[in-house]
């Protein structure tokens, strides 16, 4: 079936922080849309780079040698093997781009983390 992939539409489906979604698969990529608002947890992926593409509001990249801004229509690169924690003063929605399978904490585990396998 070919559909253009409404974000709103598949933002407006959940209100859960931290919690990504996935819309679609790209060879062995997802993109994933996510809410958020306050911290998360220092985390790293090593295997894999990880996108930040933000749709609404602003959030910061903080890394352990300096924070990076990206506000609504701007996207960030972080590198694999990256030690990094995002945050938002105010709920902020993003679409991450990842390769399949990749865990939102990294091996730091905990309470904020998703599964690997939620399509909306």
């Amino acid at each position: 079936m070919k559909a253009a992939i409404n974000l709103s539409e598949k933002l407006s489906k959940f209100s859960e922080l931290w919690s990504p979604k996935i819309v679609a698969r790209m060879n062995d990529y997802h993109f994933k849309l996510v809410k958020f608002q306050g911290e998360f947890v220092w985390h790293d992926h090593k295997d894999t780079d990880e996108v930040f593409i933000v749709l609404a509001g602003e959030m910061t990249i903080h890394f352990r040698d300096g924070d990076v801004s990206v506000r609504k229509g701007e996207m960030f690169v972080v590198p694999k093997g990256v030690e990094h924690m995002t945050s938002s003063d105010a709920e902020c929605h993003a679409m991450l781009v990842e390769a399949a399978g990749t865990v939102n904490t990294g091996d730091a585990g905990g309470d904020r983390t998703a599964t690997t396998n939620a399509w909306i």
